[in-house]
């Protein structure tokens, strides 16, 4: 009897499917991932709403590119003017400023284009230009690669030849390689500041205005995309920019270092 009843109880477990956890589908940049701050930042939201944050780390004009398509609920990137292109376009809808860093400029000890302690960025690219000193680019139309080719454009520089590698990357492995090859490269600070105890690499140029790296986040336009979980992306752009997800960004720190500040 006892054996009966097991077995009708196991079949009866079997039976009942488990508690499906609901999912939200978010395109954001390497930056995000490789800094680590996503690891500290969606646990508090998936507790609180029995979801899971299913992350796509790729460069910014990927995570636009999937918005446009629907294979997200959410995107959170770093390159204002073509995040308004996205919204204007009709594809995405609630764009809110989540958080800002900088970018810096990466560069090696030995510092051949003689650029180190400089405070404008575009003299500094001119110079790396006319040394043809090693630049490892990201080259994928990330944020970073699209603020990297405004810096050549008002240099005046088209970048190109042996000592311009566009490497197809996230800024991890950017920086790695740029390392590597004693060479400079433009990099987030958050994440470089991740991987600083990776590479001998370190800040030559920062401080200039133009290296301003502000952080939007949208919901996909449910209009054009039906499918778009509005109530869950809703309450996920709620939480980016409520008290508890701005402490939680100003408080993370890597190397003692503060990696992201809020408006």
């Amino acid at each position: 009897m006892f054996r009966h009843l097991l077995l009708a109880t196991l079949l009866l477990v079997v039976a009942v499917p488990a508690f499906a956890v609901e999912h939200l589908r978010l395109a954001t940049t390497t930056s995000t991932e490789n800094s680590g701050l996503l690891r500290e930042l969606l646990p508090p939201f998936e507790a609180a709403n029995d979801c899971q944050v299913d992350v796509i780390a790729v460069g910014t004009g990927k995570a636009i590119k999937l918005g446009e398509t629907g294979d997200v609920d959410v995107i959170m990137v770093h390159a204002r003017s073509k995040e308004d292109r996205f919204v204007a376009a009709g594809y995405g809808v609630d764009r809110r400023d989540v958080m800002y860093n900088d970018f810096v400029l990466l560069g090696p000890a030995g510092d051949p284009a003689g650029i180190k302690g400089r405070t404008d960025v575009v003299v500094a690219m001119r110079k790396i230009a006319a040394a043809k000193a090693t630049f490892v680019s990201r080259g994928d139309d990330s944020g970073t690669h699209s603020r990297e080719k405004q810096l050549w454009d008002a240099a005046g520089v088209v970048p190109g030849g042996d000592w311009y590698l566009e490497a197809g990357r996230g800024m991890g492995e950017v920086i790695i390689m740029a390392g590597e090859r004693q060479g400079y490269t433009l990099s987030d600070r958050g994440t470089y500041l991740a991987f600083m105890n990776k590479t001998e690499l370190r800040i030559v140029v920062e401080g200039d205005q133009r290296l301003f790296n502000p952080y939007g986040v949208i919901m996909v336009n449910p209009q054009k995309h039906p499918h778009v979980k509005v109530g869950l992306a809703t309450k996920f752009l709620d939480y980016l920019t409520s008290e508890q997800a701005q402490k939680l960004i100003t408080g993370y720190r890597r190397g003692g270092e503060q990696l992201f500040y809020v408006k």
